[in-house]
């Protein structure tokens, strides 16, 4: 759910973007006096927006009431379903469990991340390790962010994770997988002086 809503949020910000530069463009370009095409409805540098004959134009019609009031209802149900996913925690509480019985169990989502961040931490270079699962309680996906020493090997750190941690968690819980997303980054360190 994170990864589609960073989409929707990018391709509608994209969007918005984009209508309102062509429109403001376009608006300052009339109002310079500058060359618009001709579909353009504000042409003059002293046109207004709406003019008195636009704004009672409907007014009189039955349609146009409810219309602009059915449009702007699903407009703000689309900005609280919005702002609603922006809020919404992408942090799995729970896991299930494979307990063989059929009905499995449910583990604790911060039991888990806590299991894999001890893991990550103890590997020899790993400053700091944080550990988030997203996804669904069946199918669950982690995200690592680990802070390296300086001497760490990204490529080892990365492989000793995969092979330690995150199998040792898929088989303690019983998954069939555990898609996992690393991200490393260095500590800052001073320069060493070397005599």
């Amino acid at each position: 759910m994170g990864a589609k809503l960073r989409v929707v949020n990018r391709v509608l910000l994209g969007l918005a973007g984009l209508v309102l530069l062509c429109v403001g463009g376009a608006v300052m370009a009339a109002g310079a006096g500058l060359l618009v095409p001709s579909w353009w409805p504000w042409d003059g540098r002293h046109d207004v927006l709406l003019s008195k004959a636009d704004r009672y134009r409907w007014r009189d019609e039955g349609w146009w009431w409810p219309t602009v009031i059915a449009v702007l209802a699903v407009l703000v149900l689309l900005a609280v379903w919005w702002l609603l996913a922006q809020l919404r925690r992408s942090r799995l509480a729970e896991v299930l469990v494979d307990s063989g019985d059929g009905e499995g169990a449910l583990l604790r989502g911060r039991a888990l991340e806590g299991v894999l961040e001890g893991e990550a931490k103890a590997l020899d270079g790993v400053a700091r390790a944080r550990v988030t699962l997203t996804g669904r309680r069946s199918t669950p996906e982690a995200r690592a962010d680990l802070l390296l020493e300086p001497h760490a090997a990204p490529v080892e750190m990365l492989a000793r994770l995969t092979d330690e941690a995150v199998a040792h968690a898929r088989d303690s819980a019983g998954l069939a997988s555990l898609p996992a997303e690393v991200r490393l980054r260095a500590a800052k360190h001073r320069a060493q002086r070397v005599s």
